[in-house]
């Protein structure tokens, strides 16, 4: 920093770029604190990618898995032409993108509207047994809710077809054997189970929105729904899209569980409940073709990455223009 003799003016010169050495000199208490985290990250998540290899070999075993992969014949991209030929590779991207696209639309739409409702409640013990009660599904595992599902959905001891179904003299429905009414109810408990956990996030922003701005529109005559409509959804405009651009990173990748447990793997079902990490978990299962899953799963994970990328990508450029605004 130098300061002129003659106007007082100051003149700022520009910090010299300080590398990743300068840094570790400096700061090396901190990366001493990140190497344990650092350490298991490359075990569980970087060691593991030299297995995809497999993906392009005919895997056989040998002994074990280190000769296996060595041993096993090269064959290229023979495994993704079989698998890419086959229908099920159609069918589980069209349902993993669908089932997504699905979840980031109504997974947009729904908590918004229950955190603005949630905000407006003037009782705030009451509004906090609500945010309770709409958090408590986010714990339950999904085997605890596919068993909740089977108590609603059994053939004959199910609630809907013993009780409700029973009251109005509809034969029961066997809806572990009709793909037709899956689509809704995969859609059903996927947002029951998160929506709570939504909810709280957009009510913490709401939360965060300065009252004077509403007393001013009521100053002015605004009603609850302008207010809502030109004050409450342009400030959270940009946690839906950050929180929704992170969803579209991840449009490849299913949820396991709801898509495993909830159906409870019923064959009859998989035409509209089968997704890429269920097939490939089925793939190692069922017919043991290693090769197979691993071209599935490295399939998934390549075009995966691909939208994760754009997606961050897209999240760095609202966040570099938010700040020339």
């Amino acid at each position: 920093m130098m300061h002129s003799g003659r106007d007082n003016t100051t003149v700022i010169k520009p910090t010299s770029h300080r590398g990743f050495l300068y840094e570790l000199k400096n700061n090396w208490q901190l990366f001493l604190m990140l190497l344990p985290g650092v350490v298991v990250l490359i075990i569980n998540n970087y060691i593991p990618m030299l297995g995809i290899v497999i993906a392009f070999k005919r895997y056989r075993f040998h002994g074990d898995f280190i000769s296996s992969i060595i041993q096993s014949e090269w064959i290229g991209f023979k495994n993704f032409e079989f698998f890419f030929k086959t229908p099920y590779a159609y069918q589980i991207t069209r349902n993993t993108i669908l089932y997504n696209l699905a979840f980031i639309i109504l997974g947009l739409i729904i908590p918004v509207a229950f955190a603005i409702m949630m905000n407006e409640i003037t009782n705030k013990k009451l509004s906090k047994v609500y945010q309770s009660v709409m958090f408590l599904p986010y714990f339950l595992s999904w085997i605890i809710v596919s068993y909740l599902a089977y108590s609603f959905l059994s053939i004959e001891n199910g609630f809907l077809n013993r009780t409700l179904l029973a009251a109005f003299g509809i034969s029961p429905i066997k809806w572990y054997f009709e793909p037709k009414y899956w689509p809704f109810i995969i859609i059903f408990f996927q947002l029951w189970k998160y929506t709570g956990y939504n909810t709280v996030v957009y009510l913490a922003a709401i939360s965060g929105i300065d009252n004077e701005y509403y007393e001013a529109a009521e100053i002015d005559g605004a009603t609850k729904f302008q207010q809502i409509r030109y004050i409450t959804i342009p400030l959270l405009r940009s946690l839906m899209i950050i929180l929704t651009l992170l969803a579209v990173g991840r449009i490849f990748n299913a949820d396991f569980g709801l898509f495993y447990h909830v159906p409870r793997n019923s064959g009859q079902l998989y035409p509209v409940t089968d997704v890429i990490d269920t097939y490939v978990y089925r793939a190692l299962r069922n017919t043991n073709n290693i090769s197979m899953a691993a071209a599935a799963g490295t399939y998934q994970a390549i075009v995966g990455c691909i939208t994760v990328f754009t997606a961050n990508f897209i999240v760095r450029k609202i966040d570099r223009d938010k700040a020339l605004f």
